[in-house]
């Protein structure tokens, strides 16, 4: 079987965590200073070991570029490997970077679902159907999503949250805007007609209680 032996290792100019590997006193590839952590001047290399090399590196590349995506904020499974699609890896190698990621415990769909439900509801409420929409947007399973909406507040709850915080905007408005910009404001939250209108009459009522006593 035929070996090359490894006469230069030579860190790239323009990317200093990277090697150039020179074979027999020529430049044969470059690789990440990981994939090449144990090669040294002098050793010799296979065709075979050279093959598994460019597949490691190429790994450890796409490795590199799911990290550079969850350094930035947390995303599903289903997001990092269409973010990797558009830039040209295959199938079997975003699975391999997936197998990696979830041992680091650095993608876990079951948490970020949980996180999910509970900033919206604290930050922006919305019903739990457009909750349940917006996780499966993101490739979240419906067993995950089960879990995370199931100690969510009920719809009642959620829209008189949503639109106690919105309706501090609408002071000084007559009933038909303050109620159609209201009953508005939380249809787009995914809240139903049945359980918008009577917190919008009641929050109105609210409202010109207190401007009477004002």
């Amino acid at each position: 079987m035929m070996q090359k032996v490894i006469t230069a290792l030579k860190v790239q100019k323009r990317n200093p965590d990277r090697l150039n590997i020179e074979l027999d006193g020529e430049f044969a590839f470059g690789l990440s200073r990981l994939t090449a952590a144990w090669l040294k001047i002098g050793d010799q290399l296979t065709d075979e070991k050279i093959s598994q090399l460019l597949k490691d590196d190429g790994l450890e590349a796409a490795y590199q570029r799911a990290l550079s995506l969850i350094n930035h904020k947390q995303r599903t499974e289903h997001e990092i490997r269409t973010r990797l699609a558009g830039k040209g890896l295959t199938d079997e190698l975003i699975d391999k970077v997936l197998v990696k990621l979830r041992s680091a415990r650095l993608v876990q769909d079951e948490q970020y679902a949980r996180m999910w439900v509970e900033t919206r509801s604290e930050m922006h409420p919305r019903s739990r159907r457009l909750i349940r929409y917006e996780l499966k947007r993101k490739g979240i399973s419906e067993d995950e999503i089960d879990q995370a909406v199931e100690n969510m507040a009920d719809d009642e709850s959620l829209a008189r949250a949503a639109a106690s915080r919105y309706a501090s905007r609408l002071s000084g408005l007559d009933w038909l805007t303050f109620s159609k910009k209201l009953s508005g404001h939380l249809a787009r939250r995914g809240f139903s007609y049945q359980t918008v209108a009577p917190i919008v009459k009641e929050l109105w009522q609210q409202h010109e209680n207190e401007s009477g006593n004002n």
